[in-house]
């Protein structure tokens, strides 16, 4: 079997664990006046993850490609070559994704936002240290600012120790 189709058994198997979640424990706990309403806290979770096994059996039972098998072009992901993409690229930035979920919290969400731009675009080749840190900094404060201000979410800004 494909790496695609493998992958897309992956993921109907996610979306079938979302949806077991969604369809039967995430109601359990609706106040008793929100149970008339129509649109419940689950009804979002419940849609993504039938659309997710419907997207997922369609590239599993490969009706998403034409009927001829030939050789992969250019443009798309050769699996027999894998070995010559950019993989180390692609797991740093997992791994820095994982760090920054960590980090949000201790951190603040100024100071992780900020490494995890840098350490990001490092990663990916960019060496003007003197352009990456300031539109760093100015991105996570810009997008601090619509969260916390304009939506009022609360988001810690700043490391824990420094107080809220």
């Amino acid at each position: 079997m494909a790496l695609d189709r493998w992958i897309a058994l992956i993921f109907i198997v996610f979306c079938c664990s979302y949806g077991y979640l969604a369809f039967f424990t995430m109601d359990q706990d609706v106040p008793p006046f929100m149970q008339s309403n129509p649109v419940w806290p689950s009804t979002f979770p419940k849609m993504l993850a039938v659309l997710g096994i419907l997207v997922g059996l369609v590239v599993l039972l490969g009706l998403e490609k034409p009927g001829d098998d030939k050789e992969p072009s250019a443009t798309e992901i050769n699996y027999r070559r894998l070995h010559e993409y950019k993989l180390g690229q692609a797991l740093a930035l997992l791994g820095l994704m994982v760090a920054y979920a960590l980090l949000l919290r201790p951190a603040g969400f100024l100071m992780a936002t900020t490494l995890f731009l840098v350490a990001g675009s490092t990663v990916l080749g960019e060496r003007k240290f003197h352009v990456m840190i300031p539109v760093a900094l100015i991105a996570a404060g810009f997008v601090w600012y619509l969260v916390q201000q304009v939506l009022g979410i609360f988001l810690r800004p700043f490391p824990f120790f420094l107080g809220n």
